[in-house]
């Protein structure tokens, strides 16, 4: 199967764990377009979704579904996601599509995570996919100098502004074997808004796609 055929299995089996009569939380990228494609098949049962980018966004809207925003809903049952790199943790990085602040806000007030992948994001150790870093504009030389101190090599995305109007710092060159201590000790340098890693909420659910079927892990 190539990777866009491992994508598509991923998405089409995640539709299975939607609860019906609710509002289901939609991250951003190329597998998440597959499952926005797939969810639009069973839209008249759900209420609508919330959605962690304006790709996104537009794509659901393009399918009928409603788009609700975040501050106007109650509850989200499910949050489905991609990864850029997950570990046999279920941690993650993500923010290559840098829509990773809201999709870390979704993901946080949602009851329970699932991340879609095909094998290639399946990793030991999280960090050879750069760590991306959203930061406020006028301080990315700043905060760019403090991932230099903890061990990293960070370029500035150049020409990339995120739809909360910020940019984006790439840190190569980290193998990340505690993300739980990086992810908090990224987020403390001031001016950085979030990072990629999805370690202090890891996903709940894995639906991974491989050769031989998509596989669960918890």
């Amino acid at each position: 199967m190539t990777q866009d055929e491992l994508k598509k299995a991923t998405a089409e089996a995640v539709i299975a764990f939607i609860p019906d009569n609710c509002i289901v939380g939609v991250g951003s990228g190329s597998t998440v377009n597959c499952f926005i494609d797939a969810l639009a098949k069973i839209k008249g049962r759900i209420d609508g979704a919330v959605s962690a980018s304006e790709a996104s966004s537009a794509r659901l809207k393009q399918h009928g579904i409603r788009v609700f925003d975040l501050n106007a809903v109650d509850r989200i049952p499910v949050y489905v996601d991609g990864a850029d790199e997950i570990n046999h943790q279920l941690q993650m990085i993500k923010g290559g599509g840098a829509a990773l602040t809201r999709e870390k806000i979704i993901a946080a007030v949602s009851d329970e995570f699932i991340c879609i992948a095909d094998e290639s994001k399946y990793v030991q150790v999280l960090g050879k996919f750069p760590l991306p870093v959203e930061v406020i504009p006028m301080a990315r030389s700043h905060v760019a100098r403090e991932l230099v101190k903890l061990g990293g090599r960070p370029a500035w995305r150049e020409g990339v502004v995120t739809d909360n109007g910020n940019w984006i710092l790439d840190v190569h060159g980290m193998a990340i074997a505690e993300p739980v201590k990086l992810e908090t000790a990224i987020n403390q340098i001031v001016g950085v808004v979030t990072n990629g890693l999805f370690a202090q909420r890891r996903a709940d659910r894995l639906l991974l796609g491989t050769p031989a079927g998509v596989k669960e892990f918890r």
